[in-house]
């Protein structure tokens, strides 16, 4: 008798993913071998994503949202809410962008991805070893800044943690820059939690 995996080989699954056919208005991800799906975010969110776009200076900076991350050896392709490249560099096509050359990721913390965000995606970037992963969080009202990544695999993590409260001016050394965070908005009626 044969014995059968119940989960699929990492090839079969990037390429399942890379074949899914995902309905509007739902953001697929894949995240160390399983596929997630998400509703689109709230309108705070994406006010966010935007307030910290058109702060980073373009002229420097390729600043592009919901773009796919490569990472091979983690079976992982992110959609972070903003990837942060120097400009002139990485592919000009394809919905691929190797995390080799990524200086920052940025998320915008959802009601549902509080653990993804703070745990498995910080982990897998720290694994790929993106320099700067700046988490913001609507819930708590907080911004999240992650730098020096080490560590292997699901082991991977950040050494340097900033985090500063909105209203406040929040430093973000790898793009040498300050962001003023007193635009953003928090969640109505959203649960807090204990994160990061």
């Amino acid at each position: 008798m044969t014995a059968v995996e119940d989960r699929p080989m990492t090839a079969d699954i990037v390429e399942l993913f890379e074949r899914l056919e995902v309905p509007d208005g739902v953001k697929a991800e894949l995240l160390r071998g399983e596929i997630v799906m998400m509703a689109a975010p709230d309108v705070v969110h994406n006010d966010i994503v935007e307030a910290v776009q058109d702060q980073i200076p373009r002229s420097r900076w390729r600043r592009l949202q919901t773009q796919n991350v490569t990472i091979l050896a983690e079976a992982s392709q992110p959609q972070p809410d903003l990837v942060v490249v120097e400009r002139g560099i990485g592919p000009r096509h394809g919905s691929l962008m190797p995390c080799e050359i990524i200086t920052m990721v940025v998320e915008v913390v959802s009601r549902t991805s509080v653990e993804r965000d703070y745990g498995v995606k910080r982990s897998i970037y720290a694994a790929a070893r993106i320099p700067a992963y700046f988490v913001i969080d609507p819930i708590m009202g907080q911004c999240v800044l992650l730098t020096e990544p080490t560590g292997d695999a699901e082991r991977a993590d950040y050494r340097g943690q900033r985090i500063t409260k909105f209203g406040d001016r929040t430093p973000v050394e790898p793009l040498d820059l300050e962001l003023e965070t007193d635009e953003f908005e928090t969640y109505r009626n959203a649960r807090p939690h204990r994160l990061p």
